[in-house]
């Protein structure tokens, strides 16, 4: 398997990977016991990580950070990453839960409102007949608290999964995985967002061609408003502008771990 290049994103390392890849990546990784995290990261995170020096220590040091939105992808391109393609969250799940039928892959979901890990399990067991769905968990909307903790420590050894998918949202699932690996009896962690909500069926997903025109964000605002017109009225010129300067070589940005 040839080696992953990281491209430099405003001093954020996004793999140079494709869909394919990234599955390769991740079984491999499940097949050698190799525990990690898996960011899905997109303008979003990358310009949080500019006001966060923790989150972006996060982010450099994940096992893979897919080039979740189209600017990544742009950005990979013109640093000269031929085969850099979108690996976007849901579709790299789907993906990773299909291929893992033959390989025996063990999944667990964590996040979601209530009931949305569980209808997710229901979804994608109906939709992958011989998905093996070990386990669910629906977190309280704040830190654990010391039995809850310890409850879900206890859930994720007896059930043994390979990945613990996250759904939370960005920065919180991120943290969340890089303070409970190593705590968890498991391999990968994915923060997969939205995702959850996308294959339990409650929020509609962008058109295709929206999504390879990088607009997707457009289709997510006009859907909900008010919880995210801050993050995209901002983080959007932000991102654009920092990148202008990146690419001019008016800023340089260096990847710390």
């Amino acid at each position: 398997m040839a080696p992953v290049n990281d491209i430099n994103v405003q001093g954020v390392r996004i793999s140079g990977i494709n869909l394919d890849s990234a599955s390769d990546e991740i079984h491999q990784a499940i097949k050698n016991r190799q525990k990690g995290y898996i960011c899905v990261t997109g303008v979003h995170g990358v310009t949080e990580a500019q006001d966060e020096p923790i989150f972006r220590q996060i982010l450099n040091n994940a096992f893979l950070v897919t080039p979740d939105g189209m600017p990544m992808v742009w950005m990979g391109k013109l640093a000269g990453d031929e085969d850099i393609q979108r690996v976007y969250g849901p579709d790299l799940m789907l993906k990773v839960c299909e291929e893992g039928i033959e390989h025996g892959t063990r999944h667990f979901f964590y996040g979601g409102n209530d009931g949305v890990a569980e209808q997710l399990k229901a979804n994608l067991e109906e939709k992958f007949p011989g998905l093996e769905v070990v386990g669910t968990y629906t977190p309280p909307f704040r830190p654990l608290n010391e039995k809850e903790n310890k409850d879900l420590k206890a859930m994720v050894k007896k059930t043994k999964p390979d990945i613990v998918w996250v759904g939370l949202s960005t920065p919180k699932q991120e943290k969340f995985m890089s303070e409970y690996l190593d705590q968890l009896d498991t391999t990968l962690m994915f923060g997969v967002g939205a995702a959850f909500d996308f294959h339990a069926g409650l929020v509609p997903q962008a058109p295709s061609w929206m999504q390879t025109c990088g607009l997707e964000w457009l289709y997510r605002l006009i859907q909900e408003p008010k919880r995210l017109w801050k993050r995209y009225l901002r983080n959007n010129p932000l991102f654009l502008l920092r990148a202008a300067g990146q690419l001019t070589g008016l800023r340089s940005y260096r990847v710390k771990a």
